[in-house]
């Protein structure tokens, strides 16, 4: 599982735990993200230039249940976790060290989610420890209606 965070340009931050992703390209390199249109995420995102895309860990069940669970339209997700400002003042959380911050160069309609395509400008590896699947995040009741 991952999770996205973004600021637009007015400040404004948000984030979710998403389960679409994928390398798209090596040389250069590039990521794929889809974000849910009905997530606050998605929103913010279409505002914004960089997404940061973090693995969750395995033990990251609380973070995952914050960002997965409850909808930045009621909850200031970002004041109930540690984080920093990361490149282009993308929220980088403290408990995914495992994380990259991408320029965004494109955006597609794929249905319910959008596909946004972004080139690195930033990463950083934080440990062999293993990610959170989907099979253990699926309790987590999503934070906006599907």
């Amino acid at each position: 599982m991952l999770i996205v965070t973004t600021v637009a340009g007015d400040g404004e931050r948000s984030g979710c735990l998403i389960g679409f992703a994928t390398q798209t390209s090596i040389h250069p390199p590039h990521f794929l993200v889809c974000l849910s249109q009905k997530n606050h995420t998605y929103g913010v995102a279409l505002r914004a230039t960089h997404l940061g895309v973090h693995v969750v860990p395995e033990a990251g069940e609380a973070i995952a249940e914050l960002f997965g669970g409850s909808t930045g339209d009621e909850v200031d997700k970002f004041a109930r976790c540690a984080w920093r400002d990361g490149p282009h003042g993308v929220p980088l959380l403290d408990d995914c060290p495992s994380r990259l911050v991408g320029e965004i160069l494109w955006r597609r309609d794929g249905g319910d989610h959008d596909a946004f395509q972004l080139a690195p400008v930033f990463a950083e590896y934080g440990g062999t420890e293993a990610e959170l699947r989907f099979e253990e995040a699926k309790r987590i009741d999503p934070g906006h209606a599907p």
